[in-house]
């Protein structure tokens, strides 16, 4: 397979956030470094480009575009954005390329042992991390697809949320154009969730440093990082991995899987798992000591997307789908009066990755 096509996650790292975008990247390095991240694959932002020319919708685009003049014209911006991404959603991909990524697809269903197996569709912009313009929650990702024509559509999708009107506006702000961050996409294994959600290396509120903040819910982590089910929220000892509190939350909403829409859905939690703890002992425990290597890796405060499979058992490891070196922490407070953890703050802030019709 071509490797200007696609690249395998193993075969990524820390220098190829041109190639494959810092989400995949990251994956990449962090499974060198020994940790459990999900088999896949990156759609290079070549490929995202070569499609773009090729089909001749550059020019349109760009034109489409020269139609916003003020960035504060919420309307217009939606509908230069609805126009644009008909655009790229209902133009074919290159047959070969196409057979290159159905192909990788099957590769990877066999890897796994499993046919017909349900993958997330991630955007990856090469820009979204950058240090003085951040995309986070503004690009679309896609879970539960099944299919090698519905992952084509799928990453389609993930191309066109470049145009999505919150972003076109922002690049206009920043004065970037389109081209300086294309979009690359991960196509990765879906884990079986029994449950997920986020953890940092540092309060992300009190910017204290010597704990690790946990937030979980059962099923898929989406519906915590869109702040739309209350989670759980476990601070541990970053140094001894003592649970210092766990507030078991009321949680009313759950992200599973529904065969028949064939994706990652939300819903109303059943309520033998609404008042639960979602997380043991065991699982905090590989918790802490994941969150403690990520952040020894990278010399500063991380945050970190995880999902423990279905059938987890204690000494298996966590699987990580996202992290990100935190770079505004600045100073740490100890004022009494810090505002209290909002789920709702961080999704719109970080947005990490979302169901059908997912931001980031």
């Amino acid at each position: 397979m071509s490797t200007s096509i696609l690249r395998w996650v193993k075969d990524l790292g820390e220098n190829d956030f041109a190639l494959a975008g810092p989400k995949m990247a990251r994956l990449g390095t962090l499974q060198r470094i020994g940790l459990a991240v999900p088999d896949g694959f990156a759609v290079t932002a070549e490929t995202f480009r070569n499609f773009l020319t090729e089909s001749h919708l550059e020019m349109q685009i760009s034109a489409q575009l020269d139609l916003l003049t003020d960035p504060n014209d919420l309307v217009a911006a939606d509908n230069v954005s609805n126009t644009i991404r008909t655009m790229i959603e209902s133009t074919p991909i290159n047959p070969s390329i196409a057979s290159v990524l159905r192909e990788a697809y099957e590769e990877l269903c066999f890897r796994h042992s499993e046919i017909d197996m349900p993958v997330a569709v991630r955007s990856s912009a090469t820009g979204e991390d950058a240090a003085n313009a951040s995309f986070a929650g503004q690009y679309e990702s896609y879970l539960g697809v099944i299919g090698g024509d519905d992952v084509i559509h799928s990453i389609r999708k993930a191309w066109s949320s470049l145009f999505a009107a919150r972003a076109i506006t922002y690049r206009k702000w920043q004065n970037q154009h389109f081209k300086d961050t294309p979009m690359a996409v991960g196509v990765i294994r879906l884990i079986h969730a029994r449950c997920a959600g986020v953890a940092f290396s540092a309060h992300p509120v009190t910017r204290k440093r010597d704990r690790i903040v946990v937030e979980g819910s059962w099923g898929w982590g989406e519906a915590v990082v869109q702040g739309v089910v209350q989670a759980d929220h476990i601070e541990m000892d970053k140094d001894t991995g003592r649970v210092i509190e766990y507030v078991n939350a009321d949680k009313k909403i759950v992200s599973t899987f529904d065969h028949t829409e064939r994706g990652v859905i939300e819903r109303e939690m059943p309520q033998r798992f609404r008042n639960a703890p979602c997380l043991t002992d065991a699982m905090l425990s590989e918790l802490w000591e994941t969150v403690r290597k990520v952040e020894k890796h990278y010399g500063q405060p991380v945050d970190l997307e995880w999902v423990f499979d279905r059938h987890w058992t204690p000494g298996q490891p966590v699987s990580v789908v996202q992290t990100r070196p935190i770079t505004t922490m600045g100073d740490e407070t100890e004022s009494p009066a810090a505002p209290k953890w909002d789920p709702l703050n961080y999704a719109s802030r970080y947005g990490l990755g979302i169901p059908q019709s997912t931001k980031n």
